[in-house]
């Protein structure tokens, strides 16, 4: 039997009725609470290629480095990183409508704090303010992206959920046309960061209205089977083993030490940035990696019938090394134009960035939208990510062939992250929450590409520097050719659920 709460009633419907795009098993229609739900992605997608233009921006008027300016990405996704389980339990606390009202307080106070931050005029005043609207954006879309996916069939799941993101697009393009007219443009260009308030004004007075709106609009509360249970008995928690206690701290010190060798750099940056007593620093660092550690095998451990689902906890390193090839590409595609192309401007570079790049991304997830919909989604991944290896290696190679490249990366990205996020989370049932809060949490990659990228760009080449998305690309197909593989094997009863 497939199950789903309202606000009001708990309602049982049989798996054999299909519903549709947006109507459940029962006949219930949810298209206007979709609609609803897909303002919320316009609005981070415009925050996120606001963002975008803001590295090179820097680099001029603040006369940093390409590293020292991956920290405009590595401000916003650290708080992807730091904010994701909190913005789960809000969820399961308050549910949905309670946790996107906390999300877009947040993404409001960031927003507004722009204003006193271009008086400030230092870096670190910019990247608090990136920070918050980080937070806001994690709440967001912990809550957004599996709610998309479960206001209709579960069979439509991956087509409504791109479809939503579609809207994300035209906000990835609107957001660096419109930063860059007044980041960019004019007498705004000569006033420094002068410029940049005014639009994050503009987004603080969009959220403040948008809030209204969900406040007093009804958001019903959705939860789905879970898939994978196939016997009463699986229907129990599963503890781990002795065995499956030191694979578990054995992979997590593997995974906490390469996430080390990549993120503490980025902190030393930020000690720098602060003039923080440099003594401090490798306490610091030590305490922090113990301490995510610890916390990372108590969540794996506690969790454990949700992270023995391979298809998940795979999928959450495909959206880690997504985002972060996603977030490279965006984030340096400007320093890629003016270092192929010297005659090109910041402001032409911007605009191509917009009206180019983003409008093939949104391009590519209409189309993919309805690819999906018409094929299976795992493969529809693996091909479009090995599309991707083949032109981000040609991008390598500079000239028009190489910008012509880059471009074409947009397209096929573009079905990438909700992809990734409705195969992730497939037959979770109640760990739903709690998975999206870790897929999301797996946006910290975009954190960890930038700074790195930069490293290669300042010591050789932009170019060379696109090696990183290159090899993230490689994993995110092989996810989609096994995911099937995978999720078969998920859905067997174990021999531990048989004892």
């Amino acid at each position: 039997m497939g199950t789903y709460t309202t606000e009001s009633t708990h309602i049982t419907v049989p798996e054999t009725s299909k519903g549709g795009l947006f109507r459940t098993a029962d006949g219930t229609n949810f298209a206007v609470v979709f609609v609803l739900i897909t303002s919320l992605f316009l609005l981070w997608g415009f925050c996120n290629g606001m963002i975008d233009i803001l590295n090179k921006h820097f680099q001029d008027t603040l006369r940093i480095s390409k590293e020292q300016s991956g920290l405009v990405q590595a401000a916003n996704y650290l708080a992807y990183f730091l904010m994701a389980i909190p913005a789960g339990l809000i969820a399961k606390r308050f549910g949905y409508k309670g946790g996107i009202l906390v999300g877009l307080c947040l993404i409001a106070s960031g927003a507004f704090w722009f204003i006193p931050a271009t008086r400030i005029d230092t870096y670190w005043a910019f990247l608090l303010g990136l920070f918050v609207i980080g937070a806001g954006m994690t709440c967001l879309e912990t809550i957004a992206n599996p709610y998309a996916t479960v206001l209709g069939s579960p069979e439509a799941g991956s087509t409504r959920i791109n479809i939503a993101q579609t809207f994300n697009g035209a906000g990835w393009i609107l957001g660096p046309i419109v930063g860059g007219y007044f980041v960019f443009s004019g007498d705004e260009a000569r006033r420094g960061n002068a410029g940049i308030s005014t639009p994050y004004m503009g987004i603080g007075i969009f959220v403040a209205l948008l809030l209204i709106v969900f406040a007093f609009s009804r958001v019903p509360e959705l939860q789905v089977e879970d898939e994978n249970r196939t016997t009463s008995r699986a229907a129990t928690r599963f503890e781990p083993s002795g065995a499956h206690l030191i694979s578990i701290a054995v992979v997590l010190a593997a995974v906490c030490g390469l996430l080390y060798f990549f993120i503490a750099p980025i902190l030393g940056s930020v000690w720098t940035l602060l003039q923080i007593n440099q003594a401090l620093l490798q306490p610091v660092k030590y305490g922090l990696l113990l301490g995510a550690y610890v916390a990372a095998f108590l969540l794996v451990s506690r969790n454990w019938d949700m992270f023995r689902r391979r298809h998940f906890t795979l999928g959450v390193v495909a959206e880690a090394l997504y985002v972060a090839a996603q977030t490279g590409i965006f984030s340096f595609f400007v320093n890629y134009v003016l270092e192929n192309d010297p005659g090109v401007t910041r402001l032409q570079a911007a605009r191509w960035l917009g009206a180019i790049g983003f409008v093939l991304f949104m391009v590519g997830r209409l189309c993919g939208s309805a690819i999906i919909s018409q094929f299976r989604p795992d493969r529809v991944l693996a091909i479009y990510s090995a599309m991707n290896v083949v032109l981000v290696a040609i991008a390598m190679g500079g000239g028009k062939a190489g910008l012509y490249a880059m471009f074409g990366t947009f397209f096929f990205m573009s079905i990438a992250f909700p992809t990734i996020f409705a195969l992730g989370i497939r037959g979770l049932g109640e760990h739903t929450k709690l998975g999206s809060s870790l897929i999301v949490m797996s946006i910290v990659g975009g954190a960890i590409a930038p700074p790195f990228m930069g490293h290669i760009a300042d010591r050789h080449s932009m170019r060379i520097g696109f090696v990183v998305p290159l090899v993230c690309f490689v994993f995110v197909s092989l996810y989609g050719i096994c995911w099937a593989k995978l999720s078969t094997l998920d859905s067997l009863p174990r021999a531990e659920e048989l004892e």
